[in-house]
């Protein structure tokens, strides 16, 4: 048997999974997403995703089918048919089937998808060893354009800072806002530390309310390691003694040269390597339990 995907109500094979190529989620990027991580029978934060879920949606006038608790039980019984104990989620709802033109009258039903697979954003050997990034010429989506705390389908900003990243020879890049401050990275947020205190940017210079940044932060409080949102200029990230990025996918990965310039002692700082062992051992016991 192989992977089932939901496709609105029905558990279809990854084969079968098809939308309509007049989905305005295709057509125009109208639509909302969420990336969700299970550990071990564990969906992490799952309650945290699905109000963000439908935060997005809420902004949008996107009304989903479905109600909170319904939508956790579709998510639950789509990585239970896959036997899936550890998994990637991808959660998306598009606005559905309409015509050529923009007005999301014309689409009635909105549509939810929801994939359960696995994935490795990174080798092991950069959580190990340190990510090399850059700061790319792409800036942030204003809050006055696309708020970037809309989790929408339309991720073109972050696509094109991403190539750059890429056709400079890195994996990640940091994306300033409009007015240069460090925002976050294409799919991450990012933290420094520094006199030991953690600071990441705050979301109103554009970056998206991460909910794995939410969880480090609030695990940096719990072992009493002083944390805050600042703003922060590439100055202060280069003269960081560590820096690390978050992110569902990514989790918590070290950052050890920005644009060149070496951050602390050029090696995953103790700080980070303590909160990304905190991290995973909160993985464990924070989230929605299912049996396979």
């Amino acid at each position: 048997m192989g992977l089932k995907v939901y496709v609105d109500g029905k558990l279809v094979e990854k084969q079968d999974a098809k939308i309509s190529v007049f989905d305005h989620g295709l057509l125009y990027g109208d639509g909302v997403f969420e990336g969700i991580r299970s550990y071990n029978g564990l969906v992490f934060k799952l309650t945290e995703h699905i109000d963000r879920l439908y935060e997005s949606a809420h902004t949008l006038m996107l009304k989903i089918p479905l109600s909170k608790k319904q939508l956790i039980k579709a998510v639950v019984d789509t990585l239970k048919v896959n036997r899936l104990k550890d998994a990637y989620i991808r959660l998306v709802i598009t606005r559905g089937v309409g015509d050529l033109g923009l007005d999301p009258r014309k689409c009635p039903l909105p549509s939810i998808i929801i994939i359960t697979d696995k994935i490795t954003l990174y080798p092991k050997k950069l959580y190990d060893e340190g990510l090399r990034i850059i700061t790319v010429p792409t800036v942030r989506n204003l809050p006055e354009a696309l708020n970037p705390q809309i989790k929408s389908l339309n991720y073109l900003n972050n696509i094109m800072a991403k190539i750059e990243a890429i056709n400079s020879g890195v994996e990640e890049a940091i994306m300033l806002d409009s007015m240069g401050f460090v925002a976050e990275c294409t799919g991450d947020n990012l933290f420094i530390v520094k006199n030991r205190e953690l600071c990441t940017p705050p979301q109103y210079v554009g970056t998206l309310r991460g909910i794995t940044r939410d969880a480090v932060m609030d695990l940096a409080k719990k072992s009493r390691i002083a944390v805050r949102e600042c703003v922060l200029t590439r100055h202060e990230v280069f003269n960081a003694e560590e820096a690390f990025l978050t992110g569902t996918a990514a989790e918590l990965i070290p950052v050890v040269n920005v644009d060149g310039r070496q951050i602390g002692t050029g090696r995953p700082g103790k700080t980070t390597l303590s909160l990304l062992q905190g991290f995973r051992r909160v993985t464990r016991t924070d989230g929605i339990k299912y049996k396979v």
